[in-house]
């Protein structure tokens, strides 16, 4: 029965560890400078340059 017990345990720590890395990875990305969102590369409108 202690087997199953510290199987138990076991199982319940590394779901814990699991769960607190995936949210201080979140917690990082959120803390960091947004990036801008402009384009690096601009297209000229089909109907604004002339002949």
């Amino acid at each position: 029965m202690s087997r199953l017990l510290a199987a138990a345990l076991t199982v319940a720590l590394a779901a814990a560890l699991a769960v607190s890395a995936a949210l201080g990875v979140v917690a990082l990305l959120e803390a960091g400078p947004d990036q801008p969102n402009t384009p690096m590369i601009t297209y000229e409108q089909a109907g604004s340059a002339g002949p």
